[in-house]
């Protein structure tokens, strides 16, 4: 096709960059000439992902590379006017684009926020892919030392081959930077210091890890033949105050609704709510649904949408093929009466809008004065040491209890990780059946929050009762006395 020219937005000896406009059409384009032979650009052609320019057209001469890609409205990122929301949604656009190049064997080298534009869409698009390669085996250095000062990974300056862990530096400078002053969490911090560290295998292996520890900290575990899921509280649960969160787009009237969680419903008298999953929800690998908890005294179901909830929040899980997923709603329980769950399937704001919410049955709690569950006893680290896939040596860290035998196995667990000045670093949930699976006594820690150099943890864990009506609840005292917690685990 032929391009006229708009203007000139970029030239150096480079590189000219021009918005175009096709002759016979009223699309505006972006026009890249580059000096020298670019074939990523001819891989990146054949790439579809939301948060990449669509590349239309590449042409490689003797000299000079030219290539003809979508145009994107839009702005530099500014931490100044972020939101933790907005964020968040940013790492995880980054992560999930990164992890999508990752697997097609693309570097790109160069990430930094003059490289990023932030779309009307409220989704980032990830650009300039002149610095990026392709990984190559045998190779002790790349060929091309290219990169940007300061958000360069140390193997780009000819000490090792680039490969995915170069983008996990430069992402961590790039989110360390784009983090502001706003919201300056420790866990943030504490992940971004990992991904930014000065040797490769002390980073971040993956940019799944990055996304897992910004968002899945509380991972939970099937157990063996387990036909639901059993899923981890977010920390995010809010009680008798602020609105339940959005999904992190704000919802596009041409975007797809997700279906409604099927069939919700209380599994007997466990205070499990079960639904039947929708695995287009979430993002990725993970499927995820909003709730709201509902306490009525007469067994009159509320309607979707209708205020006056006591408990709310969000929950996520990675297995996408597992036909049901559930959830226990004992920790809210605090009054004799009937509760009921509306529930919604949460889109990714890129191709899926959320569902409506779909009201559950009732279920007749009557459990106010049943007696607490024992509290787990004689609370300590352990430590295994197993080989990996490839053949190196690994730590795998349980936080273990004795009084495993005194619980029922749809009995489930709560662990939460504190560093040694006492801010909270994650929680995982388990059920008695997949403690008994794993054969530990306890639940699994991954490493990567216990990285810390000099780090001090302990764990707290609290039983979660799947007999409401008999047993509330493990004690859990606020603040925690310091009989509650686990010795110290120091690195």
């Amino acid at each position: 096709m032929e391009y006229n020219e708009i203007e000139v937005i970029k030239q150096s000896e480079k590189v000219t960059v021009s918005l175009v406009q096709g002759q016979d059409e009223e699309q505006v384009f972006v026009q890249k000439v580059l000096h020298g032979k670019y074939p990523i650009y001819k891989m990146l052609k054949d790439c579809s992902h939301p948060c990449l320019p669509k590349v239309y057209e590449v042409n490689l001469g003797e000299d000079t590379t030219t290539i003809i890609e979508e145009y994107i409205d839009g702005k530099t990122p500014d931490s100044a006017v972020f939101t933790e929301k907005q964020f968040l949604s940013l790492v995880k656009d980054l992560c999930g684009v990164l992890g999508y190049l990752h697997g097609k064997g693309i570097i790109h080298r160069d990430i930094k926020p003059s490289n990023l534009i932030m779309a009307k869409d409220g989704h980032i698009r990830l650009i300039d892919f002149d610095a990026a390669r392709t990984l190559k085996e045998g190779l002790e250095q790349d060929t091309r030392l290219l990169g940007t000062r300061g958000y360069a990974a140390p193997e780009q300056y000819g000490f090792a081959q680039t490969d995915e862990r170069t983008d996990i530096y430069s992402l961590g400078v790039t989110l360390e930077l784009l983090l502001g002053e706003n919201f300056q969490k420790p866990y943030y911090k504490k992940i971004l210091r990992k991904c930014r560290d000065l040797d490769p295998d002390k980073r971040y292996q993956s940019v799944k890890e990055v996304e897992a520890a910004f968002f899945y900290p509380k991972k939970k575990r099937l157990t063996a033949g387990a036909a639901v899921l059993v899923l981890a509280f977010i920390v995010g649960v809010v009680f008798y105050s602020a609105a339940v969160s959005n999904s992190i787009q704000e919802q596009n009237t041409e975007l797809t609704v997700l279906p409604v969680p099927a069939n919700p419903h209380w599994d007997g008298e466990t205070g499990i709510m079960l639904w039947d999953n929708v695995p287009e929800s979430g993002y990725e690998d993970e499927v995820q649904y909003d709730w709201k908890l509902y306490r009525k005294d007469t067994p009159v179901a509320p309607k979707p949408g209708e205020d006056g909830w006591c408990a709310a929040g969000d929950m996520r899980g990675d297995n996408l093929e597992s036909a049901v997923f559930d959830m226990s709603f004992t920790p809210f329980f605090k009054g004799n009466g009937y509760y009921y769950v509306a529930v919604a399937a949460t889109g990714d704001g890129i191709r899926y809008a959320d569902s409506p919410f779909v009201i559950s049955d009732g279920f007749a709690y009557t459990g106010e004065d049943a007696p607490p569950l024992p509290a787990p006893t004689d609370l300590a680290w352990r430590m295994v040491e197993q080989t990996d896939e490839n053949g190196r040596s690994e730590r795998l860290f349980y936080a273990t209890w004795s009084n495993l035998d005194v619980y029922e196995d749809t009995d489930m667990f709560d662990v939460w990780v504190y560093d040694k000045d006492g801010n909270y670093v994650m929680n995982n949930i388990w059920p008695k059946e997949s403690v008994l699976y794993w054969g530990m006594n306890g639940i699994r820690i991954r490493k990567e929050f216990l990285s810390e150099q000099d780090g001090g943890y302990r764990f707290t864990v609290q039983a979660l009762s799947s007999r409401p009506n008999e047993f509330k609840n493990s004690p859990m005292p606020d603040p925690i006395p310091e009989e509650y917690y686990s010795p110290w685990y120091w690195n």
